[in-house]
């Protein structure tokens, strides 16, 4: 069983992030759901991503490095994979942060790219193999 059950977010537009958010999540294989006051994707075996509207109107977007969300990372199976939803994220009009690149800081062999929503929502996709198959 899965500590993370679901992961809620709360978006300024909801049409909007829907646009933006369901690409990215058809892609890496989730199932839309639209419900009342709502929209969530679901994959078997992996938590919920569930966007709520706004209920306050004036309401500031999220800015990244303050206290509160910093990032959701998707782990995909390849560097290619990372430059197709990285592609795809920005077809959908998310904006970059980071081209897909190496991330020696972390390992020689992660490679992961940043995109960020109309919202201040950071997502990373990653391909980080295990030493042993990172040839």
């Amino acid at each position: 069983m899965n500590v993370f059950d679901h992961l809620g977010i709360t978006v300024a537009d909801l049409a909007r992030a829907k646009e933006q958010f369901h690409p990215v999540m058809e892609a890496l294989g989730f199932t839309r759901y639209d419900e009342d006051g709502g929209v969530s994707w679901y994959r078997k075996g992996e938590p919920e991503l569930i966007l709520y509207p706004v209920r306050d109107e004036g309401s500031e977007p999220h800015t990244h490095g303050r206290v509160g969300w910093q990032h959701l990372a998707f782990a995909v199976d390849s560097r290619a994979e990372v430059e197709r939803l990285h592609g795809i994220a920005l077809e959908a009009g998310w904006s970059v942060v980071r081209d897909p690149k190496v991330y020696p800081r972390f390992n020689e062999r992660y490679y992961a790219s940043f995109v960020e929503d109309d919202n201040g929502i950071r997502i990373e996709f990653m391909h980080n193999p295990p030493r042993e198959a990172a040839s």
